[in-house]
């Protein structure tokens, strides 16, 4: 039986592209703001391989962020007036429609809490942002590592006290699962079609027999027994 749930963020939860290109319209207006989401966002994950290949130290994402938000800042040729606070965007991305119900439905049958790449602070700020109901803040940060990472996995099963096989991951990453079930958790699986824009091609579909598949989170917490 599954004791506990624990979420990507970053896409599952929450529409962080929309979101960001709200804060990106607020300071650059002359510029495409979804573009210079997409960018920024395009960063994420070459910074994080760095860390996890041994390159460079743990750091928080939100020092990667602003990093990369400066990078980013000079391919557009642009120079934010307020840095600082545009980097504060992750931390005010909107939950789509389905996730605060349906993780009030799921926390009545199990602990929910994020595992995500965002640091303890970011996870915190985000919740308040958007009212997500977590139990406790698990992931990244716990385990000074990122995903796909198996660390990140088990720091946070070892944080909960439960053995991995009662811990389920949920993710609209088909690859976020597929490091989740290699470190041996359960996995669940939500899509969120739109993630990338209208034109998104990847994770539309299961890409494996993950333990749930539902459509949303409200039926995923049905599903749950």
């Amino acid at each position: 039986m599954v004791q506990a749930l624990i979420f990507d963020v970053f896409g599952t939860c929450v529409d962080w592209r929309s979101s960001v290109a709200r804060d990106v319209a607020q300071q650059f207006p002359g510029v495409h703001a979804l573009a210079f989401a997409d960018a920024w966002r395009a960063e994420y994950d070459p910074a994080m391989a760095r860390i996890r290949d041994g390159a460079r130290g743990y750091i928080a994402l939100d020092v990667l962020h602003r990093e990369n938000l400066d990078r980013v800042s000079a391919r557009f040729g642009v120079t934010a007036p307020d840095p600082e606070g545009l980097n504060r965007a992750w931390e005010r991305l909107d939950p789509w429609p389905d996730v605060v119900p349906g993780l009030r439905a799921m926390k009545e049958k199990a602990i929910i809490a994020p595992c995500s790449n965002g640091s303890i602070a970011l996870m915190t700020r985000l919740a308040r942002y958007g009212g997500l109901p977590w139990d406790c803040i698990l992931g990244a940060e716990i385990a000074q590592d990122y995903k796909p990472s198996h660390a990140v996995y088990h720091a946070s099963c070892a944080a909960l006290q439960l053995p991995p096989d009662q811990v389920m991951m949920v993710a609209a990453h088909n690859s976020d699962l597929v490091a989740a079930r290699a470190a041996g958790l359960k996995t669940g699986f939500v899509p969120r079609p739109t993630e990338h824009g209208p034109g998104q091609t990847i994770d539309l579909e299961p890409a494996e027999a993950w333990d749930l598949i539902a459509p949303d989170f409200p039926s995923l917490a049905e599903q749950l027994t």
